[in-house]
């Protein structure tokens, strides 16, 4: 996972997730990792398997793991 802090306090966070593969996927990881607390954004690109998060602060890694594990997919690291 990769972490930036923007200029408003929001904090982007890059995933590499593996086995998204059409757009459903890419609802599902997005629907369980907005679920988060402190999450305002999230978008996920199927083609690349990368999975932008912007929240209020950074995000427990094995809270992101466990959601998208409840999606179906894994978390795989870094994009």
């Amino acid at each position: 996972m990769t972490a930036q802090t923007d200029t408003q306090g929001s904090v982007t966070s890059v995933y590499k997730v593996s086995g998204m593969s059409c757009g459903h996927c890419e609802g599902s990881v997005s629907g369980e990792i907005s679920g988060l607390p402190g999450v305002s954004s999230v978008t996920a690109v199927a083609s690349t398997g990368e999975v932008t998060v912007v929240s209020a602060a950074p995000l427990d890694d094995e809270a992101v793991r466990a959601a998208v594990d409840e999606a179906g997919f894994e978390l795989v690291g870094q994009a």
